[in-house]
């Protein structure tokens, strides 16, 4: 890594360093590890505030021996240290997380960071297969976003033929489907990214769509994984076939034709957000002017002096109607439940060229950022989605740490509605923080303050021609409506028609699709050799979708690894394993908010079970799928 920088632009850049990354990065560069000794570990990062707390003497006393040590490694011959021992980056983390990590988090965050080497997750064979083995065995993958191109990524390093079916005519899943005004991450995105594909340029703290949806493009693009994607096509059906032990997939391309592809195994990543939800509401279909769902945003619609209603106050609608505001005459957002939006300093940000510039051009400094990110968003936070059974007031709260969650966020939404009484009832909701999912303030509370906003909580009781009539006998009248609400996020796998060993339809599986189960949310009984990403109950607490989807493909690596070496032809979950998993599941889901009976949201089926999140904690997730345990399957 070279430092292209004189002594006073270095000096510049060093300015825009985060010094809690920056101090273990020059450590690890110098081998000195007496320099964490000479200054009191940062605070402890929550919830992505990861600056730390240094007085300015130390915060300057930092940057001089950054820059003594960066200048040196720049005029010398620019050969890097070797890896420091376990002991020393042990010592490292704690310094830099501003308290000790648990022993067990101690390889998992070493993974996850990269901090020993680029690839940890990188594929590798034990014994490697024939290549004419290898050249025999085919997969698909369903769908080429952000798990889809891990998958690609993966099988690639491994040798494995594979195609993707893509139904859109871009790699990107839903940060290709969706477009709408100020779209962006709700995860830090230098940590809502590969843990093997450092982004160094990120223009935003929470990087907006097209930036995301570039990323993935140019990561496709790099590992020769958009070579393989048939774009325009869409699964209809798979089946299995128990003879020749695989898959017969029928697709339907952009033309209408359809053909089977056969593969040994079929790889699902479809995702949940990426097949919208229109609303039941008596004449939908009447409203005479542009009527569309957010995620089919209309870009040629000139919104400026139109009367607008919004349909749905979720996190769509959070970012883009601030948006929306600023352009239309009147606008009036139909809310049928509050949700709880936090702040971060961070959220709207930009990032300067100097910090951009540090994560380019200081070795290791990426990777200790990205560590203090994943340590502030991961299981720390796991807490605050528990219920205390002895919590005394569990109408409001599910524990300590959930109620001073809720104190702190009660006194934010008070202080950005002017204390309006009748805002902060409309508001605040009636359900402990996080039963839904956890919401940034884009502007949202500034909005509903402005003149030509109105927040309707009355029921609607009809769609016409006109516009929108409530349950209280007001019409509202727009020119546009626009429906923010949501997708068929329970729907997994769907609308493809899925069959099985002995014919068993998956669907009806899983009680007509109201019900999904899966092994890990990767694995079902009777369909062998076929795996899930973002399967049911894999959405995370804490943290982000690309580490749980990471820590997916890895397992499934492992399957295709134990069949391909030890020379099977089939791998099924067994029931066993499958019940007894889900057992312990829905047990633990018992403990988390999502199941408060306040609490109602789309990652509950009609019965209240929780389908689309995981309970566990990310350090449980990654131990489950560290690799597969063939007594697990049956393997033929």
């Amino acid at each position: 890594m070279h430092i292209p920088a004189d002594d006073e632009t270095l000096k510049t850049m060093l300015e825009s360093a985060n010094l809690p990354a920056l101090l273990p990065a020059i450590v690890q560069l110098t081998g000195d590890r007496s320099l964490l000794s000479r200054f009191d570990p940062p605070s402890s990062p929550m919830m992505g505030a990861v600056d730390g707390d240094f007085s300015p003497a130390d915060q300057a006393a930092i940057r001089e021996l950054a820059f003594d040590a960066l200048k040196a490694y720049r005029d010398g011959d620019g050969t890097l240290p070797d890896l420091p021992s376990d002991e020393m980056l042990v010592e490292m983390m704690n310094w830099c997380a501003g308290e000790p990590l648990p022993p067990e988090y101690v390889p998992l965050a070493i993974e996850e960071a990269a901090l020993a080497e680029p690839d940890p997750r990188h594929f590798e064979w034990d014994e490697k297969p024939a290549e004419s083995t290898l050249a025999d065995f085919r997969v698909v993958v369903i769908g080429a976003g952000f798990g889809g191109v891990c998958a690609g990524i993966r099988l690639g390093q491994a040798g494995i033929p594979y195609t993707i079916i893509e139904k859109n005519d871009s790699v990107g899943g839903t940060w290709h489907e969706n477009s709408y005004p100020d779209l962006r991450v709700d995860v830090p995105n230098h940590f809502y990214s590969y843990s093997f594909a450092h982004n160094p340029d990120w223009s935003d703290y929470f990087s907006r769509r097209d930036e995301l949806k570039a990323y993935i493009e140019r990561i496709a693009r790099d590992h020769g994984v958009d070579g393989r994607v048939r774009f325009g096509t869409e699964v209809v059906r798979a089946e299995y076939d128990a003879a020749s032990s695989s898959w017969k997939v029928r697709v339907r391309g952009a033309d209408g034709r359809e053909e089977v592809l056969e593969a040994n195994v079929v790889i699902s990543a479809v995702g949940m957000l990426n097949r919208p939800q229109y609303p039941d509401i008596p004449g939908i279909d009447s409203f005479a002017g542009p009527c569309f769902h957010s995620s089919r945003w209309q870009h040629d619609l000139d919104l400026t002096g139109k009367r607008v209603g919004v349909i749905g106050t979720g996190a769509s609608a959070m970012q883009f109607v601030p948006r929306v505001a600023e352009k239309a005459s009147e606008l009036v957002v139909f809310q049928r439940a509050a949700h709880w939006a936090s702040f971060n300093a961070s959220y709207r940000a930009t990032i300067a060229g100097g910090f951009k510039w540090c994560l380019r051009h200081i070795p290791y400094y990426h990777s200790w950022y990205r560590f203090l990110l994943f340590w502030a968003g991961s299981d720390r936070a796991y807490p605050v989605f528990r219920i205390d059974p002895d919590w005394h007031d569990l109408d409001r709260s599910t524990g300590m740490a959930n109620d001073l969650f809720r104190q702190a966020a009660e006194a934010y939404i008070a202080e950005q509605l002017g204390g309006d009484e009748e805002l902060m009832a409309k508001c605040i909701p009636d359900y402990p923080p996080l039963g839904k999912r956890p919401l940034m303030d884009n502007g949202w509370y500034e909005t509903l303050r402005r003149d030509n906003v109105e927040l309707v909580t009355e029921g609607i009781k009809e769609i016409t021609p006109s516009g929108v009539a409530t349950k209280d006998g007001r019409t509202h009248e727009f020119d546009v409506l626009i429906l923010a609400t949501g997708y068929h996020a329970g729907k997994f796998l769907w609308p493809m028609e899925i069959v099985g060993k002995d014919g068993v339809v998956l669907h009806d599986r899983w009680e007509g699709g109201e019900n999904p189960r899966a092994y890990l949310g990767i694995t079902m009984p009777d369909f062998p050799n076929l795996f899930c990403l973002y399967g049911p109950n894999t959405n995370p607490v804490v943290g982000s979708v690309i580490y749980m989807l990471e820590c997916q493909t890895s397992y499934i690596m492992g399957c295709l690894k134990a069949m391909l070496e030890n020379g099977h032809q089939s791998i099924d979950c067994r029931a066993e394993a499958h019940d007894a998993y889900n057992e312990r599941l829905d047990a633990e889901m018992e403990h988390m908010v999502w199941r408060h009976p306040r609490v109602h949201s789309y990652y509950n089926n009609a019965s209240g079970r929780v389908i689309t999140n995981v309970p566990w904690t990310m350090l449980d997730y990654w131990k489950m799928t560290r690799e597969p345990d063939l007594a697990d399957y049956d393997v033929e």
